[in-house]
């Protein structure tokens, strides 16, 4: 049973207490907003009270117009922390200076409740640099996210807890795993929910694809994960920007069912889709291997010179017939670029797999993925030339220059993986 009386602004009392103004200028220690980069220390900022324990988890909870929302939250999370790990714990409110002023509501109850802290942001804007900043004044060894629309099943926590304790890096709940799912949502906002998880599994496999739902909001994490790192997301996928970023090795998910609001307003719109997008793209530059590809599209360049010289070697010198001149001239540009790219680019890893058996292995691949290439080439040729229009030769250089980057992505992660290596 909800244990105030009233909501927003008016007399809320929690259990047994006298009555308290939500309204009133009196309000229990903010917490001072952190500035600067996005860091998370590795060090955890000593108690301020030193009679209370050390902290275990710090439970970030990112806020905006969530005034009827957080007294309940908070009321119903310290119950069942309070049995889990008392006084072992904190609540970290940052609220995004709401016009309903959540945070005031959040610190006028902060006297009864000695393990919420409040955070008022003005300036700043975000869920995820919200959380980040949570974190980053959060004394405890293990870090935690939650929604403050109570959309989330407050008694997952303690399976997360669970999942931590027995040696998880990162503790996600998943509406896509067993046990999990949504409650009432709409076909248009399934589709939508799968279709951004579709995109991040095109434009980041390897960060997206380490977990079922990389779009949840609600997961726990070692602070050690996340120690001293530059962060850098945009929107509200702050799980992106950690699997991302983080130094994260053990992942468990635990299933859970997305309720639907109670009270207040949902923040979902289009925006958020776009900033999704913009942060999609800034982890896919960022975790980019520049240095690699670079090598990569010299040795790609050495080979046209390698491919015309040949060509001509055959044709004019040989006499022998185009089509067989193009082929031949187009395989030894092939090969030649495979033998330095395995020299060169991805040495480190072709090192790791030494003998001529795999080097064979390594050349098949990269001879069937550059003739995909060479396929994919001649469609995007056409399409940019008779859909789009542009001229024959600005449309042969976008080609090659998509081509470039399709060649290098998909022989990195096929042609020169280590998967087959022994410890």
């Amino acid at each position: 049973m909800y244990p105030f009386s009233g909501s927003g602004c008016g007399d809320m009392k929690p259990h047994n207490s006298k009555a308290i103004n939500t309204c009133t200028p009196e309000i229990y220690g903010l917490l001072p907003v952190p500035e600067g980069p996005l860091t998370i220390s590795g060090e955890v900022p000593p108690p301020t009270d030193l009679d209370r324990p050390s902290i275990l988890l710090s439970v970030a909870i990112p806020t905006f117009r969530e005034s009827q929302n957080i007294p309940i939250l908070i009321d119903r999370l310290t119950g069942l922390l309070d049995q889990l790990i008392p006084r072992q714990y904190e609540l970290i409110v940052i609220d995004d200076d709401s016009p309903d002023r959540t945070w005031e509501v959040a610190a006028n109850i902060a006297s009864y409740y000695p393990q919420l802290r409040v955070m008022r942001r003005r300036g700043e804007r975000g869920l995820s640099t919200a959380v980040i900043r949570g974190w980053q004044v959060a004394g405890g060894e293990v870090l935690a996210v939650i929604d403050a629309d109570l959309q989330h099943p407050l008694e997952t926590i303690l399976q997360l807890w669970s999942k931590i304790q027995s040696g998880a890096d990162l503790a996600v709940a998943s509406r896509h795993v067993s046990g999990g799912g949504v409650s009432d949502w709409s076909l248009a906002r399934r589709i939508l929910s799968r279709g951004a998880q579709m995109l991040g599994l095109i434009i980041l496999p390897g960060v997206v694809g380490r977990v079922c739902d990389p779009m949840s909001g609600y997961f726990m994490l070692r602070r050690d994960t996340l120690a001293n790192i530059d962060l850098n997301p945009v929107g509200y996928k702050i799980l992106i920007e950690v699997l991302g970023r983080g130094r994260i090795a053990n992942i468990q998910e635990v299933g859970y069912v997305f309720q639907e609001r109670q009270e207040g307003y949902s923040k979902v719109t289009s925006r958020q889709y776009f900033e999704y997008l913009q942060h999609l793209l800034r982890l896919r530059i960022d975790n980019w291997p520049v240095g690699r590809f670079f090598r990569f599209a010299v040795v790609g360049f050495s080979g046209l010179f390698v491919d015309m010289a040949i060509f001509y070697l055959l044709l004019d010198g040989w006499g022998l017939p185009l089509t067989l001149s193009a082929v031949l001239s187009a395989e030894m540009a092939i090969i030649n670029n495979f033998i330095w790219n395995d020299q060169w680019t991805f040495r480190d890893l072709s090192r790791q797999q030494s003998g001529g058996h795999r080097r064979l292995k390594r050349l098949l691949k990269f001879n069937l993925i550059c003739l995909m290439g060479l396929g994919l080439n001649v469609i995007i040729l056409n399409l940019l030339v008779s859909v789009l229009g542009l001229n024959a030769y600005m449309a042969k250089l976008g080609a090659i220059a998509i081509v470039t980057f399709w060649n290098f992505w998909v022989n990195l992660k096929l042609s020169w993986r280590v998967t087959e290596v022994k410890p």
